[in-house]
């Protein structure tokens, strides 16, 4: 999957732990993107069966689409405090963390995992 998908559904995580259904509507304020962006990006999160959308609009994740924006969520979210802990300021910590949650391997981030919690 590309970065842009998993954006689309670490975004749609997100905004579904702060109400009870998202809308294509909600990910287009949210990411400040366009309609037809957010449209075309949920065309391809249905074809790769990440995501479901219903009669109404409401989109729901699949198995697949759940497992990996929670893989992503969790990485953005422990990699920004290792960042805030290590001195950097908030609003760049979350910059840099939703940059390299993508590009950093399995291996790498459970290590990292285990050190946080070693220490």
């Amino acid at each position: 999957m590309r970065e842009s998908g998993e954006m689309y559904l670490e975004t749609i995580l997100v905004l579904g732990k702060k109400k009870n259904t998202v809308r294509a509507i909600d990910i287009v304020e949210e990411m400040q993107v366009s309609k037809p962006s957010v449209s075309k990006a949920l065309g391809r999160l249905k074809k790769e069966e990440c995501v479901i959308v219903d009669a109404d609009g409401h989109i729901a994740f699949t198995e697949k689409g759940r497992k990996i924006a929670e893989k992503i969520y969790e990485r953005h979210n422990v990699l920004s405090q290792i960042l805030i802990r290590l001195g950097v300021d908030e609003e760049t910590a979350v910059e840099d963390a939703c940059k390299i949650e993508h590009d950093i391997s399995d291996k790498t981030f459970e290590i990292i995992k285990k050190h946080i919690k070693e220490n």
